[in-house]
């Protein structure tokens, strides 16, 4: 007997992968509803990649002003005006919340304001902001709600600020702690120590950004001590306490204090999936809250498929997107498509900022014989101004076929740099290939075509590690 539903895919979620789910499903001729209860675009748009990048931006003119004045300009120091930046930044976000809501509406996906939770293997509620509620029925429902900042559990957490707090301060703090050891907590490091504020990282492991090529990890160690950043490795916050004064007083793990304006704590995320039904339906999830999925996306109930940082692979947003893509087209388009999770380049946008695709050198040596070419050097723009920063740039090899397997650069541009030598390692570039291509001169870039010099292999007797080694992520795909 055929059932009759009311769409015939309902996602929960408007995020990077829920939007672009909707719109393919749309396309290919689906009727297609979305559960959002709160600005469309998700934590990318609202609270993440975007905002932060506009600071990012923002943060670095304080240096262009500096180094101006080694090509001839002479400049007053700036003014700075944190409400401005915000404003400017709300201004920005509400376009794209538009932007978004006319590219699903253009496709006729129907939108829907409020709390979802799955209510049946076929069946969403949806509670609005006022407390009135709708059921909806749909042949596939498709779980995109992301993921949100983990909290502290300590005595005075509630002082502590969270990444989704930052954009939405009242004014730039003028010393502020900022706890972690994650992309997040460098990038904020970068950006509020561009801004004039007095910036203090602390991380309980020996050296920040963990999983990331270990020279790439010393190389932004030192350059960001350089620029004045007070990194503290070994320590924690232990508690926080506010004073009459309105000011903070941290206890680090190390018994030192710290009196400050601002904590920020980026210690991690988390799967958004508590109150959305899914263990009374029997969707199986992680202790984590992840959920589990198989190689087409598909949870152990089979008419709920899930995407995203809510299944927590890789929490990129052009891999949420790339998965979105995925389920559409399986789905609706006549296509048996399944992720490819090799080469997903990804950057940190730390002051330097990093660029990444491929392997580590570490990841690598646990498989197979490597060659490491690398080099470091002042960027050509610096050579006239006080500014002394050095660039990062690393090959990793395997010996046996020539392929290069990682490209790793720390310096001004590495994602613009990199994710065009992406390309080169998904079509399987060998180091041959890029010692024969002539590169762009004068460029930074010519760099990761021009090492010829092999690196010698280290001696492993010598090799004193100060941390546990960082393991491959394996990528799971449950069989249901």
């Amino acid at each position: 007997m055929a059932h009759s539903y009311d769409f015939d895919l309902f996602v929960i979620g408007a995020g990077s992968a829920g939007v672009r789910a909707s719109r393919m499903a749309a396309s290919f001729g689906a009727k297609v509803g979305v559960a959002e209860f709160q600005a469309l675009g998700g934590t990318c748009v609202n609270v993440g990649c975007v905002p932060k990048k506009l600071m990012v931006i923002g943060s670095h003119f304080t240096e262009e002003w500096q180094d101006a004045k080694g090509y001839g300009f002479s400049v007053e120091p700036p003014t700075f005006d944190w409400s401005v930046l915000i404003a400017n930044k709300d201004r920005e976000i509400a376009r794209l919340n538009r932007v978004y809501q006319s590219l699903l509406e253009g496709r006729g996906v129907k939108i829907e304001r409020g709390r979802a939770k799955l209510v049946g293997p076929h069946e969403v509620e949806v509670t609005s902001a006022d407390g009135e509620t709708k059921r909806h029925s749909a042949e596939t429902l498709l779980v995109a709600v992301g993921g949100k900042p983990s909290r502290l559990q300590i005595p005075g957490a509630e002082h502590v600020l969270i990444s989704d707090d930052i954009f939405h301060l009242k004014e730039l703090p003028r010393r502020i702690l900022i706890v972690g050891g994650g992309y997040i907590a460098v990038e904020f490091a970068g950006v509020f120590h561009g801004l004039g504020a007095h910036v203090t990282q602390i991380y309980r492991g020996a050296l920040f950004l963990r999983g990331f090529d270990r020279d790439v990890r010393v190389h932004l160690d030192q350059e960001m001590r350089h620029r004045g950043i007070d990194l503290r490795f070994h320590c924690d916050l232990a508690s926080v306490e506010k004073l009459p004064s309105g000011e903070l007083r941290a206890v680090l793990s190390d018994g030192s204090e710290l009196l400050l304006d601002a904590i920020l704590a980026a210690v991690g995320r988390e799967p958004n999936t508590k109150e959305l039904g899914l263990e009374a339906l029997g969707v199986q999830v992680d202790r984590r809250g992840a959920i589990a999925v198989n190689d087409s996306f598909r949870t152990s109930v089979p008419s709920v498929y899930a995407v995203g940082d809510v299944i927590d692979r890789i929490q990129l947003t052009p891999v949420a997107l790339a998965e979105g893509m995925i389920v559409a087209r399986n789905l609706y388009g006549g296509a048996q498509a399944k992720p490819d999770y090799e080469f997903v380049p990804s950057a940190v946008f730390s002051q330097p900022s990093i660029a990444t695709v491929g392997l580590t050198e570490e990841e690598a040596r646990a498989s197979f014989a490597v060659d490491i070419y690398k080099s470091s050097f002042t960027p050509m723009k610096q050579s006239m101004t006080e500014r002394k920063e050095k660039m990062l740039m690393k090959l990793v090899v395997e010996r046996a076929s020539d392929r290069v397997v990682g490209v790793h650069v720390v310096g001004p541009e590495a994602a613009e740099i990199v994710q065009g030598f992406a390309v080169a390692l998904k079509c399987g570039a060998k180091k041959s290939d890029f010692d024969s291509t002539i590169g762009i001169h004068p460029t930074a870039a010519e760099e990761l075509v021009t090492m010829r010099e092999r690196c010698p292999d280290p001696d492993v007797s010598q090799t004193v590690l100060h941390e546990e080694p960082t393991p491959r992520r394996v990528i799971r795909h449950h069989e249901f």
